[in-house]
């Protein structure tokens, strides 16, 4: 083993269980041998902890900047989240060190979370449940029957058809819906056919859609992308799902869309700040779903994440350039 890996974590028993993942999964190799290092201690003993690491595995948090920017020779900084929007990449790459994602290690509940808002919204699951638990069965569900619908017939549109975006499109093959999408990247014809989905322009997207799903990464590009004029474009009886980054939306614009009626709903997991402001009048609207950035929270994520982080980390051991590297926007 000549390739040293640093786990930032705290040193607890979920640390340690977590390192012991990563360590069995790298004896098959035999090439990269895992340390933890205490993500609870100062930066100064940290990076001293970490000197002659190739590889860290780190949190997308803006402390693993001048972390890893002072770790000499490091080449990888590797996240278990597919959000890699306060690492700065730039100045990574300047000192030689790349930043790799989790490589759709959570794609594929992530994308069962945006269709579970899509019918949550459909059937008002949340007030269903709401009303059982406080002892009142059906009492407290509201709406005439026309605000419940299946998806049968509605067009879906998906903003980033990338690893969770496709996934969502694929998984909607038999809701016989119309799948439609709209990304800077261009896919070839056999992508697209296994998605299942369709390309159009992204005026179209919003104009056309009974939903629109928000599948891309937080960036300078991104950033409230979708704000007052797309609100405005979309149909009223629409509903948006965000479970990528929420400053990808305009909640200001959102919250006046929803009270003026531009739009029908909103399903969202992730929020402009988390955790949100307890009185942000988002959470007490009845067409609107929120969960607490948890899209990604099941066992399956974790497996995916570790395996992903050795495959990298064994890649650097090789001399070969990692999968999964976001590049600077």
């Amino acid at each position: 083993m000549n390739t040293r890996a640093i786990l930032l974590a705290p040193s607890n028993d979920a640390g340690q269980r977590r390192l012991g993942q990563l360590q069995k999964l790298a004896n098959k190799n035999q090439l990269v041998k895992f340390d933890l290092v205490d993500a609870t201690e100062s930066q100064d003993d940290i990076v001293a902890n970490c000197t002659g690491a190739d590889v860290i595995i780190a949190p997308n948090i803006e402390s693993s900047n001048p972390i890893c920017a002072a770790i000499p020779g490091l080449k990888l900084l590797q996240t278990f989240s597919a959000g890699t929007d306060q690492l700065d990449k730039g100045k990574l790459l300047n000192l030689g060190t790349r930043v790799a994602n989790n490589g759709g290690a959570n794609a594929v509940c992530v994308a069962e979370h945006a269709i579970w808002l899509m019918l949550t919204i459909n059937h008002k699951f949340d007030q269903q449940i709401e009303s059982v638990r406080a002892g009142k069965w059906s009492q407290d569900v509201t709406g005439p029957l026309t605000e419940f619908t299946t998806l049968v017939d509605k067009r879906v549109g998906i903003i980033g058809l990338g690893r969770i975006g496709s996934r969502v499109a694929r998984r909607l093959r038999g809701w016989e819906c119309e799948v439609v999408y709209h990304d800077l990247v261009t896919f070839d014809a056999d992508y697209e056919a296994d998605a299942g989905a369709r390309r159009v322009p992204l005026d179209e997207l919003i104009a056309t859609s009974d939903y629109v799903s928000l599948h891309v990464p937080l960036d300078r590009v991104t950033r409230a992308m979708y704000s007052d004029a797309e609100f405005k474009a979309m149909k009223p009886t629409a509903v948006l799902i965000n479970t990528c980054r929420g400053p990808v939306v305009d909640e200001a614009a959102m919250t006046k869309a929803l009270q003026a009626g531009e739009i029908w709903g909103a399903g969202m997991d992730v929020t402009e700040v988390e955790p949100t402001d307890p009185n942000n009048p988002l959470i007490t609207m009845p067409n609107v779903v929120i969960t607490p950035h948890q899209g990604a929270r099941v066992i399956q994520s974790e497996w995916n994440a570790d395996l992903n982080a050795v495959e990298n980390a064994e890649r650097i051991a090789r001399g070969l350039e990692p999968y999964w590297v976001v590049d600077p926007v």
